[in-house]
């Protein structure tokens, strides 16, 4: 019952932290959407929370995320800059509300959301943070998938084959990375931060160890040429996953020799397992001190 109750604590600390770190305190009047041209036609769109990626064409406007709603119209209109076409398709990659929150916006304009089942679950109902009393208040009809799916799916638009794949308990129980096999470009959701520790959210599914698998089944896919949107962070490689990769290895492997010696959570941090990492990965808004926390949770719950 104790570790249920530290558990449910530590999970209250980490949303608090991404919450106001990624917008509930932001002022979004001051926020500035940056376009980025990944491949002609496919475009990474860089405001508040998570990366969007675009592909336009003949076929309309196809978006992965949409951020938060103030920022709809900015985003609508960083897309105008390169291009005409109407906003049809909209991914989500999971259900965190950096990533869902202009659904209701582009819902009502008229796109089709698509995601996991698990994403319409969450986002259809309040979904609770005890350790804070913190509600995250369901969707309008309006901002809620209307088509959903448990594997994969693939869309064919603007001379694109985009492939959506479901990955189990990474970063939480939906989600969903699409790659455009023509193209080659890879957006994963927040299954990576490019340059910072990740937050998982273990309280919905995620796990330290399904994220390692998740960016191992990645690189199964791709390639040296591989252009790769992450969640978080600047436009990348297979090069910079496999960085991700192996430094979320070496910390959680040096975590659980900890814990199968027995040390305490406090005992693991006083050791600094991240040490060797914290300067290249140690910048974002999940702190070392707080990374260590997330993967010794994790690894409580793949007991």
């Amino acid at each position: 019952m104790k570790k249920h109750r530290l558990l449910g604590t530590m999970i209250g600390m980490l949303f608090l932290v991404l919450i106001t770190s990624l917008g509930h305190t932001r002022d979004f009047s001051k926020v500035q959407i940056k376009v980025v041209e990944v491949k002609p036609g496919i475009h990474m769109l860089m405001g508040e929370g998570g990366n969007i990626c675009v592909s336009s064409g003949v076929d309309g406007v196809f978006m992965i995320d949409d951020q938060f709603a103030p920022l709809t119209e900015k985003i609508k209109t960083a897309i105008a800059s390169f291009t005409s076409g109407s906003i049809r398709f909209v991914i989500n990659t999971h259900w965190h509300f950096d990533h869902t929150g202009g659904n209701e916006n582009v819902g009502d304009a008229g796109a089709v959301i698509i995601a996991h089942e698990n994403v319409r679950k969450r986002l259809s109902t309040d979904q609770v943070l005890t350790a804070f009393n913190l509600t995250l208040p369901a969707l309008s009809k309006e901002g809620l998938p209307v088509i959903t799916f448990t594997r994969d799916v693939a869309f064919h638009l603007n001379g694109q084959r985009i492939d959506v794949f479901h990955i189990k308990r990474a970063h939480t129980d939906g989600d969903a990375a699409a790659y455009f096999t023509d193209a080659n470009v890879i957006h994963t959701g927040d299954i990576l931060f490019a340059g910072m520790y990740p937050f998982i959210d273990i309280e919905h599914g995620g796990s330290i160890s399904g994220t390692i698998d998740a960016t191992n089944r990645i690189l199964g896919m791709i390639d040296d040429n591989t252009r790769i949107i992450p969640g978080h962070g600047m436009l990348t490689d297979k090069h910079g996953l496999i960085a991700y990769r192996d430094m979320l290895t070496k910390i959680r492997d040096r975590i659980q020799s900890q814990m199968n010696a027995g040390k305490t959570l406090e005992e693991i941090k006083l050791s600094q397992p991240t040490q060797a990492f914290d300067s290249e990965w140690g910048g974002g808004f999940i702190k070392p001190d707080v990374f260590v926390g997330i993967v010794y949770q994790s690894l409580i719950q793949e007991k």
